[in-house]
């Protein structure tokens, strides 16, 4: 179309199509007759064949709702389970990086072990290594094995082995590592001498 050729002006074509009128508050029935230019559009959404939807256009609309149903709970199911699966993959990054942590520090804890069997942890210096085992103790590791235990190997290692009349089942008679687990993480077993009953 060139520069010179006018356009007819067109109004614009306003359209009520509430279905309850603001003034009287009755419901109103819908326009049987389309506006000029537009096709008939019946109340299912689908374009009017001449008369009112049938059973089988009907029996489609069913079909295209439960269809839509279905992929929409699909997509909520997978979204639950991807939620799930992030967090669950969150929280045991957490936990191997505070193990990852907590060990490195156990042989800092063993050297305060031995500083305090020598009588060494005196002063600000025992002020200090309180204030870290209580750290530690916070943060979920929690230290294991005393003489008299059974002996498991699942939680200890035993480095000793002797027979003794005194037990009757393989008990960890003398502890010489402590052992260490975060919740039912075992970071280190315990180091133990074991005494198994005499045959």
């Amino acid at each position: 179309m060139s520069e010179g050729t006018a356009r007819p002006e067109q109004e614009p074509v306003v359209r009520d199509k509430r279905r309850i009128d603001p003034e009287t508050g009755a419901l109103r029935e819908p326009a049987d007759t389309p506006a000029p230019g537009e096709p008939a559009v019946d109340d299912l959404g689908g374009a009017a064949a001449g008369s009112a939807p049938g059973d089988e256009a009907l029996a489609a609309l069913q079909a295209q709702l439960a269809e839509r149903t279905a992929d929409l709970q699909r997509l909520q199911a997978e979204y639950a389970n991807y939620r799930r699966r992030v967090d669950r993959d969150r929280e045991v990054v957490k936990e191997t990086a505070l193990a990852n942590v907590l060990t490195s520090l156990l042989p800092v804890l063993d050297d305060l072990d031995r500083a305090a069997a020598h009588g060494e942890l005196v002063g600000g210096f025992k002020a200090v290594a309180d204030a870290l085992v209580a750290v530690v103790e916070k943060l979920g590791l929690q230290r294991f094995g005393t003489p008299g235990d059974p002996f498991d190997p699942n939680v200890h290692e035993a480095l000793m082995h002797e027979e003794s009349d005194e037990v009757e089942v393989a008990t960890a008679v003398t502890v010489l590592q402590p052992g260490f687990r975060i919740g039912e993480r075992v970071v280190r077993p315990a180091r133990v001498a074991v005494a198994e009953p005499s045959s």
